[in-house]
């Protein structure tokens, strides 16, 4: 089994029935397991990425990792090319996530640093003002707002906050994340429209 060890560009290709990405699939399919390890490549950026911004410990994303390529690999062969292989494998994966927090119970305290193709980036940041360097009055808001962010992110429920990490910080488009989440993209706007309604609230006058 791939390991996140070993991480490489995460594929984008559309699982169409004539694209490379289709030949590898049918590969795999067939028991081919060089095209399979080359899949698991091409995707396991996206994979650990998602589970550690949505499960906040690196212990559990490694499990949820495991455990997805493993579903993948044991329900490969009824893959059927209906939708995008990303979105097939994304909904493994936000699936064991979610199966991950009922196990749990209790949610771990969120952070505000999220890891995306670019590196680590703190969302609480991308509310701050540059000009707080040096300022305390403008350091201490910062603080504070860093703070609410937190608090404004355990009001949202799973499935919002699914969709609010896939829109914002993996930049999928609605119609990507419905069929990841198994719904519709009209779905998907309506829980995001919530979660944003929620995050603008519990902010207050930080937005």
């Amino acid at each position: 089994m791939h390991t996140p060890g070993s991480i490489g560009a995460e594929g984008t290709l559309p699982a169409s029935a004539t694209s490379p990405e289709a030949e590898l699939i049918r590969a795999a399919q067939a028991g081919d397991s060089d095209a399979f390890e080359t899949l698991v490549r091409a995707y396991d950026r996206g994979v650990l990425r998602i589970a550690m911004n949505f499960l906040r410990s690196q212990e559990d994303a490694a499990d949820v990792y495991q455990e997805a390529f493993v579903k993948v690999y044991r329900n490969l062969n009824s893959f059927r090319f209906d939708c995008s292989f990303q979105s097939w494998l994304y909904r493994i994966v936000t699936n064991s996530c979610l199966d991950m927090l009922r196990k749990r119970k209790v949610r771990r305290e969120e952070t505000t640093l999220v890891d995306t193709e670019d590196g680590v980036w703190n969302r609480a940041e991308a509310f701050a003002d540059d000009r707080s360097h040096g300022d305390p009055q403008r350091l201490l808001l910062n603080q504070q707002l860093r703070a609410r962010i937190r608090k404004s992110l355990e009001l949202l429920t799973d499935k919002e906050r699914m969709v609010f990490e896939l829109r914002h910080f993996q930049g999928m488009r609605l119609r990507t994340i419905g069929e990841v989440l198994g719904t519709s993209e009209e779905a998907a706007k309506t829980c995001l429209f919530r979660a944003t309604q929620k995050m603008r609230n519990a902010l207050g006058e930080f937005v």
